[in-house]
Parts: C-alpha cells; structure tokens; sequence
C-alpha cells in the first residue's frame, strides 16, 4: 500500500509499506498528475516483488529501488566536483617520468598560474563556459608583458592550449565531462611575426630606439656565414668550459633545439657516415622520433677533437666538475641542464657585440636563413630542422638582402639601362 503526502513547499511525498516497514521518500514534483503516476508504479512494483518476479539486491535502497523500476540499487550520488586546482594538481601528479620535456612542463605550470590568478583556484569546473573563458581573454589582454607592452593574443593563447590539453586528459579519466568549451572565443587581433633579418638590417631599423624598444627587433636577427664564424672565433678564446665550443659549432651547423643538442649522446656521433641523429620529442606525442643531419666537414672536425678529450660519459656535452652557478653536484659524467647551458651562454658572449643575442635558438633561425639563400631545397631544410608549420617556414623562407637586389636587377637591370639610352 502507497499514499501521497503533500509538503509545505508543494512537493509531493511518497509513503508505502513492504512487510514490516515502512518507508518515505521526496518525489520532487509539485505535480499531482505527475505524482500519482509514480505511485501507480511503485504500487505495481511492490506486487511484482510480493509475487517474486522481482528480486530486491542484499543491501539495495528500497525506495530507490522500487521508483526506478528495478533499475537503481542505490540513490545516485552527486559527482564530486572538481576545481581547476584539482585538475592541474592531478594531471601533473600523474603524468609519466619523459613523457613531457621539463622545459614544456615549466611552460605548462606558468599557464596553470595565470588560469588560477584569473579564474580562481576553486573555481568548480562544472560551471567552465565560454563565457568564462573569454572573460579570461579579456583580463589578460589588459595586462602589461615584457617591456611593458600589453600582452599578445599568441601568449594569451597559450594558456588556454594548456587548460584544452589538461581537459582532454581529465576527460579520459573521469575528472570532467564534454568538450573542452573554447569554439567560439575570440582573441585580440595578432601580428604575424616578421621575417628574420641580418644584422646590418637590425642596427640599420635599431638606430635612435631604447634598448627595450630594439629588443624585439633583435629576436629577429640571423647570422651570416661570416658571422658565424666570426661568434664561434669569438667563443673558441673567451668559452670558461670546453664543452662550449663544440656545443656552439653544433648549434650553428645543424639547426638543432636547445633540447635535441642537451639530449645529444656521443653514440649519435656518426663520423664514417658523416651523420648526426637528433632525438626529437616535438614531432610525435606519444614516441620519440628521430632526423638526421649530414655532419658539416667544420663540424666534423670540431666535434671528433672534443670526443678525442671528452670527460667521458653517454652525452655529448657532459660534463664532471661542478659548473658555476649551478646547484647540482656530479657523482658521475651527466648531461649539462637547461639553465647551465642558458647561463654560459650569456656568460661566453658578455661584453662583446654579440651580448645583443638572446639565446641558442638564433643558431637555429641562421641555419635555415642560410640554407634558403644557398638555395636548398626546402624539404631538406624542413628535414634536417624538423619544421611542422607553414607559418613557421614563411620566416625563414627568403633570400639576404643583396642576393634579393641582385636577383630584381636580372629582373628588372636591363629594361632600366635600355630606358636610360633610349632618353639620353
């Protein structure tokens, strides 16, 4: 037997009994028409139970059970809900040793601070929407960056790739659900970067500009051959370390990341063959991929001097001895870190013009710009650097200015001379 009870509120109770006991249970309807069906069927139930066809489970809620037609042992328990904190904490904690470069996790954990900073630590993922997001947008957008200038939609961006990112991951292990509600988010209009230039074309643009104005000028500088020779010249009588030469000579003469020459090991060395493999970790996910790069006869001879007094060990910029500024202590040979190399890099170039220069990646911008005006193929380029973006290859896709000059003048040259005798 069931009856209906009626709350203050409106909302309609249930009350039936099975055996000796008795039960109560919210309907959560103010309806009655609603409220009635439902103990129709509750009554329905209880017959099908008193005449076996349907079995309660050991331990099942009653009400539950018998309102849900069988379906339900248990009342459903709200999902916990999970904060941004809780996410991010999660991710990281769970993340596998290797499967993310440090430098890439470091990254990540700067995006992290800047969600928490604007969205909250606690912030309940289950209210994340568009709205929320472009909220987002919108304060860091206000923000002043480096050299106080405001920050751009491309370091706006990155953040929000993150947040995707450790999403799809907390979608796969049941930390949220749905998709990651970014379609639709707009972003402050961005500036497609500039093409690398020499650095006669950056002094000459640099004239009159402060040191923080010219700064983002020279993030865009390329070295020549010339040039390069005349940096390493520079490195070979001023390095404090004898891993840093080689390591310039490498940087300069292969293209390769920071990352790919610190990750380097001496077996990768293939001098019969003239080859250097370079162990990538930005190309693929979920494996480690390789390219390789044919070994410069400079080059060549640079790095089989450095294996011949090498302190020993698997990497090819290994070192024993405790490095200034650096906290780590060696028991044995191992690779030098990222803030090592970084350090001795401005250490080395300190005090002379190329101070100027911001870091290993401009060997890099060099290589490729080099090999453009050479005329390689852009599908070796691609190769041997390991380039994934069309976006990318436009900055370094052009010719030195003078061999840009000479090639209009086969163009255009003669059609000038015959226009210059014609009016003489």
């Amino acid at each position: 037997m069931a009856w209906l009870e009626r709350d203050p509120s409106g909302n309609y109770h249930v009350r039936f009994r099975l055996g000796p006991k008795k039960f109560r249970r919210s309907l959560k309807t103010s309806a009655e028409r609603e409220a009635v069906g439902l103990v129709t069927r509750l009554e329905e139930n209880i017959r099908l139970v008193e005449r076996g066809r349907l079995s309660i489970p050991p331990g099942a809620d009653m009400a539950t059970f018998l309102l849900s037609d069988g379906k339900l042992a248990e009342k459903l328990a709200p999902r916990p809900t999970v904060t941004l904190k809780q996410l991010f904490d999660a991710f990281f904690e769970k993340l596998p040793p290797g499967h993310i470069e440090q430098s890439t996790i470091s990254g990540m954990r700067i995006h992290e601070r800047h969600l928490i900073r604007h969205i909250g630590a606690s912030f309940p993922l289950t209210d994340l929407n568009l709205s929320v997001l472009q909220d987002y947008v919108e304060k860091r957008s206000k923000e002043k960056g480096r050299r106080g200038k405001k920050v751009t939609a491309t370091t706006i961006k990155r953040p929000i790739v993150t947040f995707c990112s450790v999403w799809n991951w907390g979608v796969q292990h049941g930390y949220v659900e749905g998709p990651f509600p970014h379609k639709g988010l707009k972003y402050p209009k961005g500036k497609e970067k500039p093409p690398f230039q020499t650095w006669a074309e950056i002094e000459r643009q640099t004239q009159g500009l402060s040191v923080a104005e010219a700064a983002p000028l020279w993030e865009c500088v390329f070295l020549t051959l010339a040039e390069i020779d005349e940096i390493l010249k520079h490195v070979k009588e001023h390095a404090r370390h004898p891993f840093l030469y080689p390591m310039f000579a490498f940087a300069a003469h292969t293209g390769a990341r920071r990352a790919e020459m610190l990750r380097s090991q001496l077996s990768d060395l293939d001098f019969g063959a003239k080859t250097i493999t370079i162990h990538e970790r930005k190309k693929a996910h979920d494996r480690t991929t390789f390219r390789t790069v044919p070994m410069s006869p400079f080059l060549e001879a640079v790095l089989a001097e450095w294996k011949n007094n090498h302190p020993s060990g698997l990497f090819t910029f290994g070192l024993e001895e405790k490095l200034p500024r650096s906290r780590k202590t060696r028991d044995q040979p191992a690779a030098v870190s990222r803030d090592e190399v970084n350090d001795h890099f401005k250490r080395t170039l300190a005090g002379s013009k190329w101070a100027k220069l911001r870091g290993w990646h401009v060997f890099r911008h060099s290589f490729c710009s080099n090999c453009a005006a050479r005329g390689v193929d852009q599908r070796l380029i691609n190769g041997w650097v390991g380039h994934q973006t069309d976006e990318m290859v436009r900055r370094y896709r052009h010719l030195i200015p003078n061999q840009q000059q000479e090639a209009i003048r086969l163009v255009f040259g003669a059609n000038t001379r015959t226009l210059q005798q014609t009016t003489a």
